[in-house]
């Protein structure tokens, strides 16, 4: 099982907790765990990703280990802690303003 953390926006829309969990087969990437997460909560489609180009959405985040994958490519593997359910793969609303 993959650990997800969501930011509260998407939690309030999904109906969950802070952290949801995902089946997601290996390799475990960033596309893999938000395929995983899209299917088990359709109401969260297009909110991280765009539906047509499948990138990131502006003000969203990813880190996992403590390091900001935000920029690395979707099919990357990501650290064996994420993958093995000992550490979170988290999505962060970016913090904007003056």
């Amino acid at each position: 099982m993959i650990r997800v953390v969501l930011p509260h926006h998407l939690r309030t829309l999904a109906s969950v907790g802070e952290e949801v969990q995902v089946d997601v087969a290996s390799p475990v990437t960033q596309r893999s765990i938000l395929d995983a997460v899209e299917k088990k909560y359709p109401m969260l489609r297009g909110t991280i990703r765009d539906h047509a180009t499948q990138t990131r959405r502006p003000f969203l985040r990813f880190f996992a280990c403590g390091e900001d994958l935000s920029h690395e490519q979707p099919d990357s593997p990501l650290p064996e802690q994420v993958a093995r359910g000992a550490e979170p793969f988290i999505v962060m609303g970016a913090i904007a303003g003056g």
